[in-house]
């Protein structure tokens, strides 16, 4: 359930009295900010491109996968016990490759707010242009 209104905030409350009426135990997890953007997305999607066509180590899927990996799963596994609990339990154990195609189907950026998004992007940012790949959002100008 999503409150972005008084009157959401409202309904949510009065969800929360009806199914603790009913069950008389309700567990609650609450999310602080919004989900990504499409903007964020299809920017961070056409890095993966950007990536693989300049640096020519991997396809755009593969740069995906090693982002997803090595930048969101961190930044998840740092601010979301249930993704951490999972993650370790699941995921963590496998050899590095399986990790890597683990990530096709681990929602990673997907599970992000737009904040937690924007962190992990700049990440990205940092760690390429060491590597000589600069990464801009289209609303920066290249320097």
């Amino acid at each position: 359930m999503i409150v972005n209104s008084d009157t959401s905030l409202q309904s949510a409350i009065g969800e929360l009295r009806e199914q603790y009426r009913v069950h008389r135990f309700v567990q609650v997890k609450i999310v602080a900010g919004k989900k990504r953007s499409v903007e964020q997305n299809a920017v961070l999607h056409g890095w993966f491109g950007q990536v693989a066509r300049e640096l020519r180590e991997d396809d755009e899927r593969g740069v995906k996968r090693f982002c997803k990996l090595h930048f969101g799963v961190p930044l998840l596994r740092a601010e979301d016990e249930e993704f951490r609990d999972a993650y370790d339990r699941v995921v963590r154990p496998l050899p590095y490759e399986s990790k890597l195609i683990a990530m096709d189907i681990l929602p990673v950026t997907s599970a992000m707010t737009t904040k937690q998004l924007d962190k992990c992007m700049t990440d990205i940012q940092d760690h390429y242009a060491k590597h000589g790949v600069a990464l801009v959002y289209p609303r920066e100008k290249a320097a």
